[in-house]
């Protein structure tokens, strides 16, 4: 079976193969009852990963979607529904985790100085240890119109940071940076990994000598 997911589209769309839109029948065992039942791999595929999330065998779990539907005679389409149920409810606890207040507190517990910096450079957010070196280095608050003097430069290329954690499965990507103000400057060094967010794409930059 193939559990390769593809891409989607500028809507969001995802185009899906042949593989996903063919139906198999297969034989699943009901409380000692043999019976058979056509669905799309895709839902195959889902009906196990919900299977394997309840610790139940494919066989219990369709027992389980029967009976909490009255066992009803569309089996097929009860497994279905309770596929893309289970798959929806799935979706939105990953996107509560995957928030800028998520960011935030993974920056707030974080002892050494952090921020979030977006693909535009734009520092979006920082913990109270990046505030304080910024701070003890250079001659500026943090007020608004202060946060607007600062400059940050790495030696890095910030797309070029992406492609390379995208293509190291997120290993960690070092480099060096500056950050200025008026004509104060401060070098040091980062180890870099993507945010566990998708909108908008961030990078959480830890600083290693602050």
């Amino acid at each position: 079976m193939n559990d390769s997911a593809t891409e989607p589209d500028s809507h969001g769309i995802h185009v899906f193969s042949t593989d996903d839109l063919t139906t198999d029948f297969r034989v699943v065992v009901r409380l000692g009852t043999r019976r058979g039942i056509r669905l799309e791999r895709l839902f195959w595929n889902t009906l196990r990963q919900l299977a394997e999330h309840n610790h139940l065998t494919i066989g219990e779990m369709v027992e389980v979607i029967a009976q909490a539907n009255g066992d009803t005679a569309n089996l097929a389409s009860a497994i279905r529904v309770a596929c893309l149920r289970w798959m929806s409810d799935q979706g939105a606890a990953l996107g509560k985790l995957a928030s800028l207040r998520t960011i935030n507190a993974i920056l707030g517990a974080c002892p050494a100085p952090a921020f979030a910096l977006s693909s535009t450079k734009k520092i979006l957010t920082f913990n109270p240890a990046f505030q304080h070196l910024v701070r003890r280095q250079l001659p500026v608050g943090f007020g608004e119109d202060a946060h607007r003097d600062l400059r940050l430069s790495l030696d890095l290329n910030v797309a070029d940071i992406f492609a390379k954690l995208d293509a190291n499965d997120g290993v960690p990507i070092a480099s060096g940076f500056v950050i200025s103000a008026a004509e104060r400057r401060y070098r040091g060094q980062l180890n870099i990994v993507r945010a566990p967010i998708r909108t908008p794409e961030l990078l959480l930059c830890f600083v290693v000598n602050g």
